[in-house]
């Protein structure tokens, strides 16, 4: 019996090694996952069917590597997906994760007040969003960026900004992602722009 195109995917995923760079600490407590690093402390579920292998290597790298206790489906999917969050984690900890969204629009703009970001985007009233724990937010011109050592919450906390104002067809106003495409749509035109000449 053949396997499913995604079990074959997040086994080559679950397979290859996650390279642990000097500096961060990686280790299983309580059926978690910590990794520690300059940028903070990740902790992740260690999912169900798997057992992982920590290698120490020259130069204070070390290697760690996932596999499965039995061939169940949920096993494999665990699998590749215990390794990419790992990576993802690794990766954070190291280096963050940012993503960058504009304003357009007159008179629309953003500020920060304290722990919490301010929105003007065409509404009676300011907008204001609590800053969660573990991300920053900074505001420079129109351009707001947010950035943390998790991946899913810095592009949930991204996508909830931009579901304030999503960016509208027309003219493209509203808040999108740096280097987003917006496909417009063509407007009215004109009263009698295509009506018989008199």
């Amino acid at each position: 019996m053949l396997k499913s195109w995604d079990a074959i995917k997040m086994s080559k995923i679950g397979k290859k090694p996650i390279l642990i760079p000097a500096g961060v600490e990686i280790g299983l407590k309580d059926d978690k996952i910590e990794v520690k690093g300059k940028g903070g402390i990740v902790t992740l579920p260690f999912l169900p069917y798997l057992k992982e292998d920590l290698t120490k290597k020259e130069d204070g790298l070390s290697e760690m590597v996932f596999s499965t206790t039995n061939n169940s489906k949920q096993a494999r999917a665990n699998w590749g997906t215990m390794a990419s969050l790992v990576r993802g984690a690794v990766e954070g900890v190291t280096n963050g994760f940012s993503k960058n969204l504009e304003i357009e629009g007159i008179g629309f703009k953003a500020s920060l007040e304290g722990n919490k970001l301010v929105l003007n985007v065409g509404f009676t009233h300011p907008i204001k969003l609590e800053t969660p724990s573990g991300i920053k937010i900074l505001v420079e011109k129109n351009v707001i960026k947010v950035s943390g050592i998790d991946k899913a919450l810095v592009g949930q906390v991204a996508a909830n900004i931009r579901k304030i104002k999503k960016p509208e067809p027309y003219q493209g106003k509203g808040i999108r992602y740096q280097g987003e495409v917006i496909r417009r749509k063509e407007g009215k035109k004109a009263a009698g722009s295509t009506g018989a000449v008199s």
